[in-house]
């Protein structure tokens, strides 16, 4: 039995395994599911097994999974293709007679009712109708989401939004990497469906204020319509599409749906979750 965390190359499924070692699993123990074996040379020289498989090639999720293993599926990137993504990793899971497989969803299951969360909704139904025992993760908007994209804030003074004075509890990616941890090395997660969210909620205009007071500069929050929010994406070169998933988001903000903090996060990871002005601060350290 192995503790396998796929897409383990990207940021959050490396921070998931680090955060594995640090807790004492055997490097052996764990298993990387990675499409590019090059890119997890330094998680195979530490010991930790390479499985190579892709989303989007059912074939090669066969070998991906173990009877018995406990199995972390991180949600692809690829938006509009998860479904059948997620649909065939599920069945290769099912087929393996996993002993557990948490899923990465997004905060309020269900009850998500944005765009961006269907093809949540869609897996995590997907997992249910296979009888697997599971756990869902359903992490709220990483504090990274935002900080990483500082460079355009700094540059033109302003943070663009449409979400009005909506509020955002989110958290450090780190905290997520926490929690999968926790319910992928502890017990009496199964069946169990988890609300992860930051202990504390803060408006588009707080973060403006937040940055310029640890920059130094003037940064204000610049609210916007939908369409114009749209139209500034766009031209800045993010394609339409995705353009507007970042619109409805903003909407989803503005209607509070990812201001829900329930504390199941701080109670899986044993501590608070990590303040808005730390991940800021850290984020101007390695510009």
């Amino acid at each position: 039995m192995s503790i396998v965390v796929t897409g383990a190359t990207g940021h959050l499924g490396r921070l998931v395994v680090e955060r594995l070692l640090e807790a004492g699993v055997p490097a052996a123990g764990i298993a990387a599911v990675v499409r590019d074996k090059d890119k997890a040379a330094d998680l195979a020289s530490r010991g930790v097994e390479l499985r190579i498989a892709d989303y989007g090639d059912p074939g090669t999720l066969a070998g991906a999974f173990r009877s018995g293993d406990r199995v972390l599926l991180i949600s692809g990137n690829e938006v509009g293709r998860r479904v059948p993504q997620h649909t065939a990793v599920v069945s290769a899971a099912r087929a393996a007679g996993v002993a557990q497989l948490a899923y990465t969803g997004v905060l309020g299951g269900p009850e998500a009712d944005f765009e961006l969360a269907a093809e949540h909704k869609a897996t995590e139904q997907a997992i249910l109708d296979s009888g697997l025992p599971y756990t869902f993760l359903r992490n709220g908007w990483y504090t990274e989401n935002y900080t990483e994209q500082l460079a355009p804030v700094l540059e033109h003074g302003a943070v663009v939004s449409s979400a009005g004075e909506g509020r955002i509890a989110s958290a450090g990616r780190a905290d997520y990497a926490a929690a999968a941890v926790a319910v992928l090395t502890g017990e009496g997660h199964l069946g169990r469906a988890y609300e992860l969210s930051g202990d504390t909620a803060w408006s588009m205009a707080e973060y403006a204020a937040e940055v310029a007071k640890q920059s130094g500069r003037e940064i204000a929050h610049r609210n916007v319509p939908a369409g114009t929010h749209l139209k500034i994406l766009t031209g800045a070169g993010v394609p339409a599409p995705f353009a507007a998933i970042l619109v409805d988001v903003d909407r989803a903000v503005e209607r509070g749906l990812l201001a829900r903090r329930d504390g199941d996060l701080s109670r899986l990871i044993g501590r608070p979750t990590t303040p808005l002005a730390e991940t800021v601060a850290a984020a101007l350290a390695h510009r």
